[in-house]
């Protein structure tokens, strides 16, 4: 029997010092200082916690028969090949990292490495916010690693398929497609984005829109429940095709022709009319700079990627 072949993708751990740093807060008196210290302790306990649960999942892995070696996520920047399974261990950025550097060939598991812990967060409230990883799409914590894996490795799941966002700038594919969204903005938040934008099918355009807000925010399916949702969007059901886009901010409040879909056969195209701008992929850490003139395509026709979902989620996508 072949040996499966998997890469441990995980987050990075917060700096050592902060457990330095908590205890010379704790030897002074003031408020200030007493809260200083809650915060650092709280920061150097999800430290351990994510040690804690990357150690487990390493032991548990030693114990099957499986290869497999570890990566961190800021180490790897190419796209991963030859392996059968990527297991993303922190929480959604790891595993939205991980989405972007596989095809539709190799399967994903996120592990939650750091879930918040309800009452910590109740103990805290009138402190600071001390929730922790929201890990929508893992679809594991330390806690049942062991078993989802089994289950992984004796095929008794498949993973599903998700959409994904393919963008093209000047006709020019980028890289990385979309797993959650894309948000196309003025690089200073107080300052107005101006672009105009249409939706295509076969071919034939619908009648230009022109905006001047705060910029565009365009999600899939998976991205929807995310800052989508927060910003007044709808959520759409995980596996749609569809994309959802709106328009944040519009000085001609009002409109209904600022919030829409965009059909799996259709795509999204946007001419840019600021001298600056910047184009975000899932989150902060990917962007593409824009400029005057500039133009951006999206449809939801990349490779989808493949996931295993936890079953909270699949009951509440039937």
């Amino acid at each position: 029997m072949v040996r499966k072949r998997l890469l441990l993708l995980l987050k990075p751990s917060y700096d050592p010092s902060l457990h330095t740093a908590a205890a010379a807060a704790a030897t002074t008196t003031t408020a200030a200082s007493s809260n200083r210290h809650k915060v650092l302790k709280y920061l150097h306990n999800r430290t351990l916690a994510h040690k804690n649960a990357v150690n487990f999942c390493q032991n548990v892995l030693s114990k099957k028969s499986v290869e497999w070696e570890t990566a961190l996520r800021s180490e790897i920047s190419e796209p991963i090949r030859d392996v059968d399974l990527v297991i993303a261990i922190g929480g959604d950025g790891t595993l939205l990292h991980a989405s972007h550097l596989v095809d539709d060939s190799i399967p994903i598991l996120g592990v939650n490495s750091d879930p918040t812990q309800p009452k910590e967060v109740a103990e805290f409230i009138e402190e600071f916010d001390a929730t922790r990883s929201t890990g929508y799409l893992c679809a594991s914590t330390a806690s049942n690693f062991e078993e989802v894996v089994d289950d992984i490795l004796e095929n008794r799941v498949e993973p599903f398929e998700l959409s994904r966002m393919a963008i093209a700038i000047n006709s020019k594919p980028i890289p990385t497609y979309a797993l959650n969204d894309i948000l196309l903005a003025h690089p200073c938040p107080a300052t107005v984005s101006r672009f105009s934008f249409r939706i295509k099918k076969d071919g034939e355009p619908s009648p230009l829109l022109h905006s001047r807000s705060s910029g565009l925010r365009v999600s899939t399916g998976a991205g929807s429940t995310a800052a989508m949702h927060s910003a007044g969007g709808f959520t759409m059901p995980i596996f749609s095709r569809e994309l959802q886009y709106l328009v944040r901010e519009p000085i001609a409040a009002g409109s209904n022709l600022t919030h829409g879909f965009v059909k799996s056969n259709e795509t999204m195209d946007i001419s840019w009319f600021c001298q600056k701008g910047v184009l975000f992929v899932d989150g902060s850490n990917v962007f593409h700079s824009v400029q005057l003139g500039d133009t951006i395509e999206m449809s939801s026709r990349a490779p989808q990627l493949k996931m295993y979902l936890s079953p909270e989620i699949i009951s509440r996508n039937k």
